[in-house]
């Protein structure tokens, strides 16, 4: 990814990648190239997404108000969102 692109980008071109693979009309070269493609975007926004929790986690306050770092919750988004 020469081209720094934001996560947002990153998400929909790997849906629009999934959804190509899916229809079935790709041959396997384009496949391939697609699946390649789709790894890399994958990576990408994984570190993105490690990147952001540890923001968050260096954010959060204790019990007392002040900031110090705190584990991220696992999975209660996902729940939220309905992911």
């Amino acid at each position: 990814m020469a081209d720094e692109i934001t996560f947002e980008e990153a998400l929909k071109k790997l849906e629009m990648i999934v959804s190509r693979m899916e229809e079935g009309e790709l041959n396997l070269e384009e496949s391939l190239k697609s699946f390649e493609e789709g790894v890399a975007l994958t990576r990408f926004c994984e570190k993105k997404l490690d990147e952001a929790e540890k923001k968050v986690e260096v954010l959060m306050k204790d019990k007392n108000g002040r900031l110090s770092a705190m584990p991220f919750p696992q999975g209660e988004a996902e729940d939220d969102e309905g992911i």
